[in-house]
């Protein structure tokens, strides 16, 4: 694995604010890709995987790489990524195709110039990775873990310098494990956010939620993900983006809370708040992250 310095991670190197949206697009949907840019949300993924049928996938490859290459930034500009095919094979032929599939999607897109972000589906190794630097090098990457094995190999993943980002599966990952009971999201939630931190990363953002019209279910879901200290979700439509938005922005009293802890350690030592709770420096990440996430949670 390459010595190289990781690039840097976290918030959106287009705002300086956190990623808490992030919107799906499927590969061979060009018309939908300024729509999806004119959300507002903070990340657009542009599919090549999940959302393009096999027959559409030269199509698929053909018009991201055709939008990337004339896109123009701004600051206002969303970080944008391509989930490509999955590298892995195993002995069936499926899979055989299906690696080939996403050696073509790397070979396409080292040929792009423009600043993007690569999703890489089915990491289990950080050999994996490597795979993807080889071949497209230069573009942060994104692991997505989807196999249990992904999921206990976590920690040695996120320290490769070119990853940048963890994420879960969950849909394949449930498949995987033959279960999507709470406990077991939970338990793989839990470990990949220790794996992030542990090496530098951010929180991850949520996996997608497939109930388009469940936004309640989406609601108490990204709350349970938010409570286990998961920051933003990726989405399959823009109706859930403000769902995802309502869920993260902090309250006014957590808002007050953070700006308060803030000024009274401000000289540090040791402080005591107008409710009698005692702060000192331990708590002033935490505050930072609200007012990050207080600035971050938008749509605009």
């Amino acid at each position: 694995m390459s010595d190289a310095r990781r690039p840097a991670a976290g918030p959106s190197p287009a705002t300086g604010r956190p990623l808490i949206t992030g919107l799906y697009v499927p590969g061979d949907r060009p018309d939908r890709f300024e729509k999806a840019v004119a959300t507002g949300a903070d990340l657009v993924i542009l599919d090549l995987e999940d959302a393009v049928a096999g027959d559409n996938k030269q199509l698929a490859r053909d018009e991201v790489v055709r939008w990337l290459s004339a896109r123009e930034v701004s600051a206002r500009s969303p970080v944008v990524q391509v989930r490509i095919n999955p590298l892995h094979a195993d002995s069936t032929a499926t899979a055989e195709s299906t690696s080939a599939v996403g050696a073509a999607d790397l070979a396409a897109l080292a040929r792009v110039s423009a600043n993007f972000e690569l999703r890489v589906p089915k990491v289990e190794s950080a050999d994996d990775v490597d795979l993807v630097v080889d071949a497209a090098p230069g573009h942060p990457v994104t692991a997505l873990l989807e196999t249990a094995l992904g999921v206990e190999n976590a920690a040695a993943i996120a320290r490769h310098p070119s990853v940048t980002r963890l994420a879960l599966g969950e849909s394949d990952l449930a498949s995987d494990l033959g279960t999507s009971a709470p406990e077991a999201m939970d338990y793989a939630r839990v470990r990949v956010l220790f794996a992030a931190r542990a090496a530098g990363l951010g929180a991850p953002m949520l996996s997608a939620f497939t109930g388009i019209r469940d936004l309640d279910g989406l609601h108490a879901d990204t709350e349970r993900g938010r409570a286990l200290g998961w920051v933003g979700r990726t989405a399959v439509h823009p109706s859930q983006l403000s769902v995802i938005v309502e869920v993260f922005r902090p309250n006014t009293a957590e808002e007050a809370w953070a700006r308060e802890v803030l000024a009274a350690t401000a000289t540090g030592g040791v402080a005591t708040l107008a409710s009698g709770e005692m702060v000192d420096a331990a708590m002033v990440g935490r505050a930072r992250g609200i007012l990050a996430l207080a600035q971050g949670t938008t749509l605009e």
